[in-house]
């Protein structure tokens, strides 16, 4: 866990969290940690993990370039072990939802 990061960025929107996910997994080798939808979709936070290079210049290219202006954004460099538990457990509700509606196999969910 110790070249880490958490890179998050909150929008408005279902279509603008995807198109920002897009940019920042385009921009630079992240990859996606878990997301959450509030207020039935109309606010969505994205969690993206990498380098901390990678991270910063991927949340600074999405929060110029998506389709929305960001409600927040942040970086963080090499979290605390229990931030990295609360991403892990959304992250886990996001794979149990999926899992429960067969959408994704046991390949899937042990890469996550």
């Amino acid at each position: 866990m110790g070249n880490t990061s958490l890179g998050f960025i909150e929008i408005t929107g279902v279509v603008a969290a995807v198109d920002a996910l897009d940019i920042m997994c385009k921009t630079s080798g992240v990859e996606l940690a878990t997301w959450e939808r509030k207020l039935g979709g109309r606010l969505v936070t994205i969690v993206v993990k990498g380098d901390v290079a990678s991270v910063t210049e991927a949340v600074e290219t999405a929060s110029a370039k998506a389709i929305k202006k960001p409600v927040a954004t942040g970086v963080i460099a090499n979290p605390h072990e229990e931030i990295m538990r609360l991403v892990n457990l959304s992250a886990s509700r996001f794979m149990n939802k999926e899992a429960q509606l067969g959408k994704l196999d046991a390949r899937t969910i042990q890469e996550v």
